[in-house]
């Protein structure tokens, strides 16, 4: 018997994000090959297991890794959730350089623009660029003391704040290690279109 996805959560066939031969480009009908497609213009967000998980050779997080480069939006990963996985292990920072060239980290002044270079003008994702205001502040902080965490799990205050950047985005798809406590969040903000795909 196959999982069922919880509230919220992508299955591979609702979303060509989970679906690894759509994410690399190679999509199968009967046993015609069909032309490739991109992922979905939603934007996708990283949480620190994610981030990592490329940079660990993981089969599958290799595979989305590679796949949303094309994706309109680039890969969002927070200050805080690079902050999290950083150490000073050269191998780790290494890998963890190549994983993160391809995302843009919001705000960050060297970081890549969010949106990939369009033909015309320069496109700009104003949710990434502007910042939190004490509304937010205050959003998480509560978020954090009414998140109904599973069991022996407490709020993560870096984890937290994936949430409510995929919400800001109004369209987004979060890409976790913590399902679980990525969906409590989200339970907590209710927006309209975040989705969670477990990696």
């Amino acid at each position: 018997m196959e999982p069922t996805a919880q509230a919220g959560e992508l299955t591979e066939q609702e979303c060509p994000e989970v679906d690894e031969a759509l994410v690399r480009g190679e999509h199968r009908r009967g046993s015609r090959t069909s032309r490739p497609r991109r992922v979905s213009g939603r934007a996708p967000v990283y949480d620190s297991g994610m981030l990592i998980a490329p940079a660990d050779r993981k089969a599958k997080a290799v595979a989305l890794h590679e796949g949303l480069r094309t994706s309109p939006h680039r890969t969002l990963v927070l200050g805080p959730v690079l902050t999290q996985v950083w150490r000073a292990d050269p191998a780790l920072v290494h890998a963890l350089a190549g994983a993160s060239k391809e995302c843009t980290v919001s705000q960050a002044r060297s970081a890549e623009s969010a949106i990939q270079e369009a033909k015309a003008g320069r496109p700009e994702c104003l949710t990434c660029a502007t910042g939190p205001d004490a509304a937010d502040w205050r959003r998480i902080a509560t978020m954090l003391g009414q998140a109904a965490m599973p069991a022996k799990k407490r709020s993560d205050a870096v984890d937290v704040w994936v949430a409510p950047a995929a919400a800001r985005h109004r369209s987004a798809v979060i890409f976790t290690s913590d399902p679980d406590d990525i969906h409590a969040y989200l339970e907590v903000l209710q927006p309209p279109d975040a989705h969670i795909v477990p990696v």
